[in-house]
């Protein structure tokens, strides 16, 4: 099977494609096309698509694997081209081989932009404007990868004859609350812009088109989840041993809770091991989060275990009993589907669009997830026998068994083509 990504200017192959996944698709030889992406082919529906981080990055999360697999699952009358940052999310050193490139992503071609080398600025646009793009589908609403495409596009420098907007969680009470002051001032800016131009918008459950059409009542949503690779079947379930094992997989900011997990185990009397693992991207929450680690009581095995990369993430929920994750809000939550996926059930927040299936055996949702609802949710759960807590892990598989079957239709990028082709 050949590597996910071709490098589409010189000959050797960069070495940040050694380290993601394989593609679905194959990648053809691009030897003899020098400096720019191939054109679209004749007939197709063609996309330009930016998002600030790709693969081989992963410290972004779940957005990361979703732009992933839905390049891997768009129809072959879809031809995409797509921008993004040349490094992962909080480094400084950009991806071995991939800066100020064209590289092939199965039927994808992916430009990897270093925002502070005017060369690669111009070698990108003038590719961009060389071709005329059916929809711009941009993955934020605060991003400059999402405004600067968008102004392009208004002052037809390049040439787009749509757009889809997905705001990523972005709306949330809890996401609009951070910087509130001046996302509200930016939203009276942008608010005209996006209603004069031909914009589609990307909701990820019906929670978030509600959110959407509250702040612009006049927008046409389209609502469809995100795209996974999960298998159907979940890793099946094996005893792990006596004392509760108890995990936090994600990014280590204000918005995942993890403070409010160590407050609560600091109230939980019965021994437990709890590991997290994860990028810090907030230093300062961390280092509030280690504070209220060293007040833990002896019978709480508390160790940051570093970051995984996302081929590890399935095999090491398998290790633990339940995921502790009171998020303040999630789109859609990609670790959560993670965790099911390894029948390791979830103690979660009711800030997400997967309470419905945990409610239906997956763990339990949290509709207070304050310090106390969250000790006594967990102190409940470690009284529970070794037996007992495995019963847990099928129901968490069955769960996911069953949410996995749904019928999963065309991915977004297709029916927005289908939409487009009916009118």
């Amino acid at each position: 099977m050949a590597e996910t990504f071709d490098v589409l200017r010189g000959n050797p192959t960069p070495a940040a494609a050694n380290v993601i996944r394989d593609s679905p698709a194959p990648v053809q030889d691009r030897k003899d096309i020098a400096t720019s992406a191939e054109p679209a082919s004749a007939g197709s529906f063609r996309v330009l698509l930016t998002c600030d981080f790709f693969e081989p990055g992963f410290r972004a999360g779940g957005p990361v694997r979703s732009v992933a697999q839905l390049l891997d699952t768009t129809s072959p009358a879809i031809d995409v081209t797509m921008v993004t940052r040349d490094r992962d999310l909080g480094s400084t050193e950009p991806y071995s081989g991939l800066s100020g490139r064209w590289a092939q992503r199965g039927t994808a071609r992916v430009y990897y932009l270093d925002p502070r080398r005017l060369r690669q600025w111009y070698a990108m646009l003038r590719t961009l404007r060389s071709n005329r793009f059916d929809l711009l589908y941009v993955n934020s609403l605060w991003a400059t990868s999402s405004i600067l495409p968008i102004l392009a596009a208004q002052t037809r420098i390049i040439q787009v004859d749509r757009i889809l907007l997905a705001p990523r969680g972005e709306l949330a009470a809890s996401a609009l609350g951070v910087k509130s002051r001046k996302k509200r001032l930016f939203l009276r800016v942008w608010r005209p812009i996006l209603r004069r131009l031909k914009v589609y918008w990307h909701a990820t459950n019906p929670h978030e088109a509600q959110l959407i059409r509250e702040l612009f009542p006049w927008a046409r949503v389209e609502t469809r989840r995100n795209e996974v690779s999960l298998p159907s079947e979940p890793i099946p379930p094996e005893r792990i041993g006596s004392s509760p094992r108890l995990v936090f997989i994600g990014r280590i900011n204000p918005i995942k809770n993890l403070a409010t997990v160590i407050e609560a185990l600091a109230l939980v009397a019965r021994p437990v091991t709890f590991d997290v693992y994860g990028p810090i991207e907030d230093r300062s929450y961390w280092t509030e989060c280690q504070l209220l680690a060293q007040r833990l009581p002896a019978s709480v095995t508390f160790s940051y275990r570093g970051e995984l990369t996302p081929d590890a993430v399935r095999s090491t929920f398998a290790r633990y009993d339940v995921f502790i994750f009171p998020t303040q809000g999630e789109n859609f939550g990609h670790v959560i589907a993670e965790s099911l996926s390894a029948s390791c059930p979830v103690i979660c927040s009711d800030e997400t669009p997967w309470s419905p299936v945990l409610r239906a055996g997956g763990g339990a949702v949290l509709t207070d997830a304050t310090v106390a609802t969250l000790a006594h949710q967990i102190d409940q759960f470690a009284q529970r026998s070794e037996e007992d807590r495995l019963a847990a892990r099928r129901a968490a598989g069955h769960a996911y068994r069953s949410w996995r079957a749904e019928t999963a239709g065309p991915n977004i990028l297709d029916r927005i083509r289908l939409t487009v082709a009916e009118r």
